[in-house]
């Protein structure tokens, strides 16, 4: 536990990775201001000093993800032609996996309250809760053009089906599921099929 008064190198991304921590191994209902100061060894009350209140905490926290996620997979639409089809959106699909955002997500269901929070977080930017999308989208009309996506093909709902199933699947089966992947492959597969 940190001392009071002493100041704590980078506490937001410190904060942010115990939430995450403790939305993993004990699901959304847990997440509590408490439980999250425990997990990252901090003053209780820091969260609320840096953040105001648990659901504005939650709304920069999905708010940081998402944009750390997003900008892993902004590069999609640029490898329309290389790889396989299914391997590329995989691999799209994998990086919203890994950065547990679709786990994020979830938060909405349990506390809704923090979706109004989403836009005040955020600020003046445009809020981007469908980057995800857009960007399969627009990798999926890529392909398209080029003859590896079916052309009577609605890529726009390709798109919405695909972030769509990775989120009822993560919901279902949780991030730790050992064939989350292996499922997700085959609706990509299906999906995708030419």
């Amino acid at each position: 536990m940190s001392p009071r008064g002493v100041t704590i190198p980078e506490v937001r991304q410190q904060l942010f990775d115990a939430a995450e921590q403790v939305l993993l191994r004990q699901g959304p209902s847990a997440l509590t201001s408490r439980a999250i100061t425990r997990e990252a060894g901090v003053a209780a009350g820091l969260l609320h000093n840096h953040f105001g209140d648990l659901d504005n905490f939650l709304a920069e926290l999905f708010l940081d993800r998402a944009k750390a996620a997003t900008e892993r997979f902004r590069d999609l639409p640029a490898r329309a032609g290389s790889g396989t089809v299914v391997d590329n959106v995989m691999a799209c699909i994998d990086s919203l996996f890994a950065g547990n955002l679709l786990a994020l997500a979830g938060l909405a269901l349990v506390r809704p309250s923090i979706v109004a929070r989403l836009s005040q977080a955020h600020g003046t930017e445009a809020l981007e809760l469908d980057a995800s999308e857009r960007v399969l989208a627009d990798y999926l009309e890529a392909e398209q053009r080029l003859g590896r996506v079916p052309a009577g093909a609605d890529t726009g709902s390709m798109a919405l089906a695909l972030v769509g199933a990775a989120h009822q699947l993560l919901l279902t089966r949780g991030p730790q599921a050992p064939d989350l992947r292996e499922r997700m492959l085959r609706v990509v597969a299906a999906l995708t099929a030419h």
